[in-house]
């Protein structure tokens, strides 16, 4: 769970321009080559069980973000799955602007269990309201990401 709520955040945004596209950088410094397409990352999270992981770099859209400091963001893969992006060691945060713009991110992606405890505190995080946050009362297998880098399409 995250501690969104008392953590401050340092600018850590750095503008990077790779063959004309320009990025923002966040945590750790990657670039934007070898990323693969977020449909061929649904296809291995469909093979994996609860508690693999594999090092993984995934170009995809961003569909939600934590609004109380950007402390995670849902990625769609394209295939009516999202997965849940969280940050290395809570070492940085993305914009909680970023909906719908695409994003590249470096780390490990895993099957983890989410509790209904927890899937409510995102629930909160991203404004849902009372009566959607009430209806989760299942746990839940979710597609999660642990990225140490990620670079915003500008």
């Amino acid at each position: 769970m995250c501690s969104c709520k008392n953590k401050s955040q340092e600018d850590t945004k750095i503008p990077v321009k790779v063959e004309n596209i320009e990025y923002v950088s966040f945590g750790k410094k990657i670039i934007a080559d070898d990323a693969i397409a977020s449909t061929s990352m649904a296809s291995h999270y469909k093979t994996m069980n609860v508690g693999d992981s594999i090092n993984s770099k995934m170009k995809a859209k961003v569909k939600d973000v934590c609004q109380a400091k950007g402390c995670w963001m849902q990625l769609d893969l394209e295939d009516g799955n999202d997965v849940m992006v969280k940050f290395k060691d809570y070492g940085f945060f993305v914009p909680k602007d970023i909906a719908g713009k695409t994003v590249i991110v470096n780390g490990k992606a895993f099957i983890e269990e989410v509790s209904v405890k927890e899937q409510r505190h995102y629930a909160e995080d991203a404004g849902k309201s009372a009566e959607y946050i009430e209806t989760i009362t299942e746990p839940k297998r979710t597609y999660s990401f642990e990225a140490d880098g990620v670079l915003i399409i500008q």
